[in-house]
């Protein structure tokens, strides 16, 4: 039996059963009928084959098992089986089994029976269900047009109280205009108080000083006219008296340290400020630190300017009342150390940002101003004034784009050519005091830098697209032209 097997096995009958139907099944609509005929034979008499070799395996382990042994597998299990397939054809029903059909039909008909009465218990409860939903829904759609009616009514109360409260936000944005146009003109009045306070004290300050002064020359005209001859011996001292020092002479050294301390803070703070500034409208790096150098040029060009025209009034005003001791020009530049708030810092502004407007060397975009800048302007115009009350007064170094470079004048910046002899432009100006040196400068080193500036020199910029009128640009000329310094160093 085991060998029978064992060649069963090795075979593969039931493998090679198994590729036989799966081709047939992948062919089967390709091939014709009497193909198809074939190929169910052949499976036919391929499982009869293995039918056989089983009925002969099954043979030898029943006579290995004895006379009994398998039995009861071969009555409840082969022999049936046997019965209905191999068996001639009969009456597929007999008595018992159609009593139990009958049986099984009155049993599914029970069934039936109770399914149907369960099914119009449930039909009812569903119905009854529908019902009550039904009159649910009709509630809640009579509660829809109650709300819907309500909403209706909101909303034409609303619209009323929206047209209303429109008209009184109307009215109030009115009032607060209003409002807000009256506290401009308090603060007006209030910044107009200010300055007559201001003047007032000032006005104060000079009747005190007046009041002494003329005090003092009515002891002298006293004296003067006195018999006696010890006010005869005492009128040669008076050259003497007007040695005394003045609040502007006294004051010298401490505004000196202050205003050149004040040039470094417009270095490291106002120019950091406003090269932040101009870099959000210029990414050109370079462009950005002319255009900061020629506005502190032009800056102090301008106070230089304003404290000559200023100082010819005051020298203009003081000059009828006059007695001394001191000079005509010290008491000029006394008072105009007492009174430097009377500078007319904006005009000078002014005057700068209109000088740059049309100055070819730099750029600026058309949608922007140089005002943008203005703050740094100013401090600087308040310097330069204040430094030229000093004696000696402080000024900038000349500078022009391709001069050789000065160590003793200027440190490079960070981007320089070290070894490169000439300056490509100017970042800082440096101070100077008569021809020394106070705080050096900053410049850009770099090699071919005398080429790059004639380059530029004879082509404007193409970022520029400002127009100034003939008339504007006659009234910048004769405003540049009434500095001297400044004309001496255009021709430089």
């Amino acid at each position: 039996m085991a060998d029978t097997l064992r060649r069963l096995v090795n075979t593969s009958s039931f493998s090679v059963l198994q590729d036989k139907l799966e081709s047939w099944h992948k062919d089967y609509h390709v091939m014709s009928c009497d193909q198809n005929l074939n190929r169910c034979c052949e499976l036919i008499e391929l499982t009869a084959k293995i039918q056989g070799q089983l009925f002969t395996i099954l043979n030898l382990t029943a006579a290995e098992g004895g006379h009994y042994a398998g039995v009861d597998t071969l009555k409840t299990r082969l022999l049936p089986w046997l019965g209905t397939c191999f068996s001639m054809s009969r009456p597929s029903v007999t008595d018992d089994t159609s009593l139990q059909l009958i049986q099984d039909s009155v049993e599914k008909d029970r069934k039936i029976r109770e399914l149907s009465v369960s099914h119009d218990s449930d039909m009812q409860k569903m119905e009854t269900q529908l019902c009550s939903t039904r009159l649910q829904l009709d509630s809640v759609k009579a509660e829809l047009v109650d709300a819907q009616i309500e909403l209706d009514d909101t909303k034409n109360k609303s619209a009323t109280t929206l047209l209303a409260t429109e008209d009184e936000i109307l009215q109030l944005k009115a009032d607060l205009r209003a409002t807000h146009e009256q506290v401009e003109i308090y603060k007006r009045k209030l910044d107009t108080l200010d300055d007559y306070e201001r003047q007032i004290r000032l006005l104060r300050d000079e009747v005190s000083f007046l009041t002494t002064e003329k005090a003092m020359l009515q002891e002298r005209l006293v004296r003067s006219r006195s018999p006696s001859p010890l006010p005869r011996r005492s009128r040669p001292s008076s050259p003497l008296r007007s040695e005394s020092p003045t609040r502007a002479q006294l004051t010298n050294s401490s505004r000196h340290a202050r205003l050149v301390s004040r040039f470094s803070d417009l270095y490291a703070v106002e120019r950091l400020e406003a090269q932040s500034l101009l870099r959000r409208y210029i990414d050109e790096l370079e462009m950005v630190q002319k255009i900061i150098f020629i506005a502190v040029m032009e800056a102090f060009q301008a106070a230089k300017l304003a404290y000559r025209q200023f100082k010819l009034r005051v020298r203009k005003t003081l000059s009828p009342s006059h007695l001394g001791p001191e000079s005509l020009e010290e008491a000029a530049v006394d008072y105009i150390v007492r009174n430097l708030d009377l500078y007319d810092v904006q005009a000078s502004v002014n005057d700068v940002i209109n000088v740059m407007n049309v100055n070819p060397r730099i750029s600026f975009p058309p949608e922007v101003d140089f005002v943008l800048i203005s703050t740094l302007i100013r401090e600087t115009c308040r310097v330069a004034f204040a430094m030229q009350t000093l004696d000696p007064p402080l000024d900038l170094a000349f500078a022009s784009d391709g001069e050789l470079y000065n160590d003793s004048k200027y440190r490079r910046s960070y981007d320089s050519e070290f070894t490169a002899p000439l300056v490509v432009h100017h970042v800082w100006p440096a101070l100077v005091e008569g021809d020394g040196v106070i705080v050096k400068g900053e410049a850009v080193t770099r090699r071919g830098a005398l080429w790059r500036s004639r380059s530029r020199s004879r082509s404007t910029s193409p970022l520029r697209s400002r127009s100034v009128s003939p008339t504007r640009t006659l009234a910048f000329n004769s405003t540049r032209s009434l500095s001297p310094g400044r004309l001496t160093a255009s021709r430089l």
